[in-house]
């Protein structure tokens, strides 16, 4: 990655043009300008999937907004930039007294996390859900979000040092994986029955024992895969105890369901205004840092989101 100059973008029809003030980094940025993520952009791109500031033009078929509204947006790129593009419906007008740094870090976050847990899994009141990768921007916001709906919160770590974060999110228990066994922990905390909803950003060994640690008619949801090996499961576990292994791909779900992500997006900046999520940000860094936050975000050492101002 360099920083250099192109050309300003113009919107499309459906499109809106921001002046960027802020863009969050995520573990899926890193897989894209590392060439490992599904869908690969064609070289060379600007990178950024998540971004807050103001509109400056808007498309002759946009109609939610007008320039000088405050927004944020979604976008498979353009977000490390003094301008970008965005999709009307993959864009959100910021409630009142949100600034532009933590606006940057919820729609991917919040959005994959609310996505997961209320259209993939289904979630109810009283259930336990197992979050790994809890201290991540994902993790993060799917405890977050889990105890507002009233779920119980068990939260997966890499390192006694991310405890106390998770637990200020509402975690009832954290499980270090590096340092502890997972499956009589598991056991240990639900008496045996296995957790209802498996919230997996890892992958790898950690997602094959959570097939294992399963409750009767649970849901295990495989949504990254961080450790870089992506799990195999055999099928009769499913099938000894029911349960479902449902896939997450938010922006795959978004793209075909445009209407019903932009209504999603919605109800997390009403949340957001009242107070109900609490975004988390680990640093703020120029854009000149955009590779310092690259490599801290590869190599793990970020709790919540990095994010980078482009002014």
């Amino acid at each position: 990655m360099r920083i250099g100059a192109i050309d300003e973008p113009k919107p499309a029809s459906d499109e809106i043009l921001i002046d960027v003030c802020a863009a969050s980094v995520s573990f899926m940025d890193h897989l894209l300008v590392s060439g490992l993520y599904q869908m690969r952009p064609p070289t060379p791109f600007v990178p950024g999937t998540e971004a807050s500031g103001v509109v400056i033009a808007v498309g002759d078929k946009v109609t939610r907004f007008q320039p000088g509204d405050r927004v944020a947006c979604a976008s498979w790129t353009g977000g490390y930039a003094e301008r970008m593009i965005a999709k009307e419906w993959k864009s959100v007008r910021l409630p009142a007294g949100v600034g532009f740094e933590t606006a940057a870090t919820v729609w991917h976050n919040y959005g994959t996390a609310y996505y997961a847990l209320v259209e993939g899994a289904r979630a109810q009141r009283g259930e336990t859900v197992f979050v790994t990768g809890a201290a991540g921007g994902v993790g993060l916001a799917a405890v977050d979000l889990a105890g507002h709906f009233g779920l119980r919160v068990i939260a997966g770590v890499g390192s006694d040092d991310k405890a106390g974060l998770v637990r200020s999110y509402g975690a009832c228990d954290v499980i270090n994986y590096r340092s502890e066994d997972l499956r009589e922990r598991i056991k240990s905390i639900t008496g045996g029955e296995g957790v209802d909803v498996g919230f997996d950003n890892i992958g790898g060994t950690i997602f094959e024992q959570m097939a294992r640690l399963m409750r009767w008619g649970g849901r295990l949801m495989p949504i990254g895969f961080t450790s870089g090996q992506i799990p195999s499961v055999p099928m009769n576990l499913p099938l000894l105890k029911n349960y479902s292994i449902v896939g997450v791909f938010t922006g795959a779900w978004a793209e075909k369901f445009p209407e019903q992500a932009a209504r999603m997006n919605d109800t997390l900046a009403q949340l957001l205004a009242e107070g109900k999520i609490r975004p988390h940000i680990d640093r703020v860094l120029p854009l000149e840092q955009v590779k310092e936050a690259m490599r801290a975000v590869a190599n793990r050492t970020v709790q919540g989101r990095i994010v980078l101002k482009m002014r």
